[in-house]
């Protein structure tokens, strides 16, 4: 939780279902792809893998045909002038 928090603050976009993770024995052994680990054939991590998968590919659309994340609504010159986005000011001139 803490490194998607800290992730976020920087500016990255989190999808949400954005995690996925093959844990086998602990300690040294196979990986999940090694022969006779058991990953491929694991219906949990396939499924968390696809669905993250999935996720992360829409998101990365989504951005990319918006141009990005867009500026509207987050500039900080424009608050401390006294924008306040959405809403009438009307000392703001």
């Amino acid at each position: 939780m803490n490194i998607l928090y800290s992730l976020q603050h920087l500016g990255y976009s989190i999808p949400p279902q954005a995690d996925a993770g093959w844990l086998g024995e602990a300690g040294p052994g196979p990986s999940y792809i090694d022969e006779g680990s058991g990953g491929l054939e694991n219906d949990f991590a396939n499924r968390n893998t696809t669905f993250m998968t999935w996720t992360l590919m829409h998101l990365a659309r989504m951005l990319k045909d918006a141009g990005g994340v867009p500026a509207y609504g987050n500039q900080r010159s424009l608050w401390d002038a006294g924008c306040r986005f959405d809403s009438d000011n009307p000392e703001h001139r």
